[in-house]
């Protein structure tokens, strides 16, 4: 290719590629700002009652006798924080739908743990004399930040107060909060220069993106005395586009590895703060915004709330009387067998242990296990995606059956002690 000779020329072609230079170095800065580990989506919100921080330590001849063991008491544990009536172990493993776990430790005879324990709530309502449902405040946007070392952080990268919002579920809670994911654009528009800004234009515009009426501020500030040693955290909530204080309080970790255990508790403390301030009035959408409370008429909520009650407490009163005919006939039968001297089959209870990389083998691998014949029940003991999930199972015959009709259906299946380890 031959340059013009006129050097306006030149210089014009000089300067079309400085332009296309920068262009594309502004492109390449664009993307790196959306870029990398900074998106944490929130867990499904779920209406069951989950009750966590369940402290367990006990002891048994193996350690599956231990952890079974402790996943009943925290089963008791949690029942009793909730207020509930004395019932049978039986009836309380009934309304358990899932155990969490969010700190575990084993040993030959011992077992200690942190755990979560998950009640269905219709089944649980009616024992609890509610409904369980509560009056829920307008969607608000949640905008948790971190302080730590001089710096601001909010989604700019992923960031374990970040974490423990988007695996809180505040199903049981009286806000309705809206937690962004932080992904993509998100991360660009959601920074803690936001909070600083009073323009009511501005905050509309975020607010509709959203589907939000109003917004809360979650801040963390981390103090870290040494290199992993104590961790020292002041929290800090701030509400509304004007930044309005509502409290403070402060927790500590005695080391790295406990701070994310101060944090689950710092936003349990947060959810209490909003909820009393939502119930003082304090949390109120801005009407400058242009947003309504969008909460219901005290009156007909009340009207609901009472026809909900009712509800639960008669399906509450058909299980019981499910249950009483399913012990008669279980009776009835047990006598049959015994006149006819008959034995009685044998009936084992154990664990399942069977990796779920995602949602799909995680369904795939319960449905096989509910489907395998002699199973007459299985629970979920504890679901992790990405990991190894556990099931709780009643099986009708002897442990050798149970892995011969597992093989049978395509698994690999390791005996360990009272548990079973599958995987294909």
């Amino acid at each position: 290719m031959t340059l013009p000779a006129s050097p306006f020329a030149r210089i014009a072609i000089a300067c079309l590629a400085l332009c296309g230079l920068g262009a594309a170095l502004y492109g390449g800065w664009v993307n790196a700002q959306v870029e990398g580990d900074r998106g944490i989506a929130p867990l499904m919100v779920s209406t069951d009652i989950n009750v966590g921080g369940i402290e367990v330590n006990v002891t048994a001849d193996n350690p599956e006798e231990a952890r079974q063991k402790g996943w009943q008491e925290a089963q008791r544990k949690a029942w009793e924080k909730l207020g509930g009536p004395d019932i049978s172990d039986s009836q309380l493993q009934g309304l358990v739908s899932a155990i969490v776990i969010q700190h575990e430790e084993t040993g030959p005879k011992r077992y200690v743990a942190t755990l979560g324990v998950t009640f269905d709530r219709q089944r649980a309502a009616g024992y609890l004399g509610r409904s369980g449902e509560t009056q829920r405040s307008a969607p608000i946007l949640l905008l948790p930040v971190t302080v730590s070392a001089g710096t601001e952080l909010m989604y700019e990268q992923a960031n374990p107060w970040q974490r423990a919002w988007a695996e809180y579920q505040p199903g049981a809670s009286r806000v309705d909060y809206v937690r962004p994911a932080g992904q993509a654009g998100e991360s660009l528009l959601l920074t803690y220069g936001q909070t600083g800004r009073r323009s009511r234009n501005w905050w509309a515009t975020i607010l509709d993106q959203f589907g939000a009426a109003d917004v809360l501020v979650p801040i963390a500030q981390l103090h870290y005395v040494y290199p992993g040693g104590p961790v020292e955290g002041r929290f800090v909530a701030r509400h509304g586009p004007d930044d309005e204080y509502l409290g403070s309080f402060s927790l500590r970790a005695n080391s790295p590895r406990e701070l994310p255990a101060m944090l689950n508790r710092a936003v349990e403390r947060f959810d209490e703060m909003f909820v009393k301030a939502l119930a003082d009035g304090t949390i109120r959408p801005d009407k400058t915004l242009g947003r309504s409370s969008g909460m219901m008429d005290r009156d007909i909520a009340r009207l609901i709330e009472q026809s909900r009650a009712i509800l639960a407490q008669a399906e509450a009163a058909r299980n019981r009387a499910a249950t009483e005919e399913e012990n008669v006939a279980d009776a009835n039968a047990a006598q049959a067998d015994a006149a006819a001297g008959g034995d009685a089959p044998s009936i084992i209870n154990l664990f399942i242990n069977f990796p779920t990389p995602d949602a799909a083998s995680f369904e795939a691998g319960l449905n096989t296990v509910r489907g395998t014949p002699g199973v007459r029940g299985a629970s979920i003991g504890s679901a992790a995606i990405g990991g190894t999930s556990v099931l709780s199972v009643t099986y009708e015959g002897t442990i050798e059956e149970l892995v011969g009709a597992l093989a049978q259906r395509g698994y690999n299946v390791q005996r360990a002690g009272n548990s079973l380890n599958i995987s294909r």
